[in-house]
């Protein structure tokens, strides 16, 4: 069979995928804190037909080998950890990172390692709790669950994820509690799981764990974490205008790969008519 077909085949699979990771970018536009993906691609193999010949002084010339791709295949899948433009709500319990870094929250008080997000949109539960919109706890920069007690009537955030309490007295304190804002060294290791979050790997933090500290504070020079923003949400970074031309470079792939397939089987029909 023609290797031609084949190769055609690996490119519409390999622009298929493509397709499918700009799709879940454009379903996922107003998503947010959402990190759109990336598809690259890679050749395969190639068969060597003649190999390399040296140079051999001044007798005869160095010849270069002659290799026939194979086709291409998907390289990677790319998230793209840009930082997405502000929407402000002036909701109080609303944050954004303004730079590097996560929120941390659990299903657990205690869960280790904690899942990370960049969705900021936590509310306050009946019990005094800060939790996200699937009601996961929000924790602290010493790893326990964020409460709002009772006798609090009032709070802010400060920029270094402080919680600054107002009791009914009316006076004003700044708490030892701080929300934690977790630095990864490689955040394209992270892996997705849904619901705005993110599960550590061995590739995107050493051992793929997580400190909670000193280390895991906001507006750390530091740590290089970013500041917390309140009454501000972090939108997707997804660019409609590179998207969309991203789909049309695809579609004409995918298009142009199909024509291959064609026309390597019209190739072959004319050898099977050779004998008639």
């Amino acid at each position: 069979m023609l290797r031609s077909l084949y190769s055609g085949v690996s490119g519409m699979r390999g622009f298929q995928t493509k397709l499918d990771v700009i799709g879940n970018n454009i379903a996922n536009v107003n998503t947010i804190g959402f990190k759109a993906g990336r598809a690259m691609f890679k050749d395969i193999l190639s068969q060597t037909v003649a190999g390399v010949t040296a140079p051999n002084g001044n007798d005869a010339g160095g010849v270069n080998a002659k290799q026939i791709g194979l086709g291409v295949t998907l390289g990677s899948i790319d998230t793209i950890h840009t930082p997405g433009s502000a929407m402000t709500t002036n909701v109080p319990t609303d944050l954004r990172i303004d730079g590097d870094g996560f929120f941390a929250v659990s299903s657990t008080p205690d869960q280790e390692p904690p899942f990370l997000t960049r969705a900021g949109n936590f509310t306050v539960d009946a019990a005094g709790n800060l939790v996200n919109a699937d009601g996961l706890f929000v924790r602290s920069s010493e790893g326990t669950p964020i409460v709002i007690g009772d006798d609090i009537t009032a709070f802010s955030i400060s920029q270094d994820g402080a919680l600054v309490t107002v009791n009914a007295e009316g006076v004003a304190e700044v708490t030892t509690t701080k929300i934690a804002v977790m630095k990864v060294a490689n955040p394209a290791g992270l892996e997705k799981i849904g619901g705005n979050l993110y599960r550590l790997t061995p590739n995107a933090n050493p051992d793929g764990a997580i400190e909670f500290g000193d280390t895991a504070t906001a507006n750390n020079a530091e740590q290089g974490t970013g500041a917390i923003i309140a009454g501000q949400l972090e939108m997707s970074n997804v660019d409609l205008t590179s998207e969309f031309t991203e789909m049309i470079v695809a579609q004409r792939g995918f298009q142009a790969n199909s024509r291959i397939i064609t026309t390597s089987d019209e190739v072959l029909q004319e050898v099977v008519n050779l004998k008639r």
